[in-house]
């Protein structure tokens, strides 16, 4: 369960034939919020000829484009594709292009839009979301050393420390591997810990993407 996004805004640039075509991507939770970054764009490059776009959303699993008045299938879609192929979510891109006075064909328009998205995701910071439980508790100094030393064999990410007369933790940790480290904490607390757990939370857990 995880799915990748973009932290945040990123940019990309790409130039055919004397047409400049400035690909943007930002990281969105909904339609309107992508309609919002398309409008943005728009009214931030009104002498352009077109801002195409695309967008793919986790609410509703939505995902929608447009050519912005290029030929059918050569700006919309193309984003979409690559969107799609990168295996990203809840993002919208817009590709901006100013026109250089030479009509590139359908080829050269997908070509063109595909490339300034791909750009634009390329100068994104990805995130490996993953759906994740919160584990907040105290222990003492000793038990402290014996839980930092086996959060890498659960993949956990160490939210915040609290270091007073005990240590304060809050961790993150996948949910499919949630129920064993909770009974390996039990464990080696002899059941000491009393621990709040809250679940249905999501994270970035990039430095552990690879391994799921």
């Amino acid at each position: 369960m995880n799915y990748k996004t973009v932290y945040g805004f990123a940019k990309g640039t790409y130039t055919e034939k004397k047409s400049e075509f400035i690909g943007q991507i930002a990281p969105v939770r909904t339609a309107e919020q992508a309609m919002a970054f398309v409008e943005k764009i728009k009214s931030e490059n009104r002498k352009a000829r077109h801002n195409v776009y695309a967008y793919v959303v986790r609410e509703g699993n939505v995902s929608r484009y447009s050519d912005d008045g290029e030929p059918q299938g050569t700006g919309g879609v193309p984003v979409l594709d690559v969107i799609n192929k990168a295996g990203l979510t809840d993002v919208c891109v817009v590709v901006t292009r100013y026109f250089g006075g030479v009509l590139l064909g359908a080829n050269g328009l997908v070509r063109a839009y595909s490339q300034a998205c791909s750009l634009a995701i390329a100068d994104a910071d990805i995130l490996n979301m993953y759906e994740c439980s919160m584990l907040i508790f105290s222990c003492d100094y000793n038990l402290y050393g014996k839980i930092k030393y086996i959060l890498p064999d659960f993949e956990v990410i160490t939210e915040s420390e609290d270091f007073a007369d005990t240590v304060g933790m809050i961790l993150l940790v996948k949910t499919e591997l949630a129920d064993a480290f909770v009974k390996k904490l039990t464990d080696i607390s002899n059941g000491q810990l009393e621990i709040e757990i809250k679940k249905g939370m999501w994270s970035d857990f990039s430095e552990y993407g690879n391994n799921a």
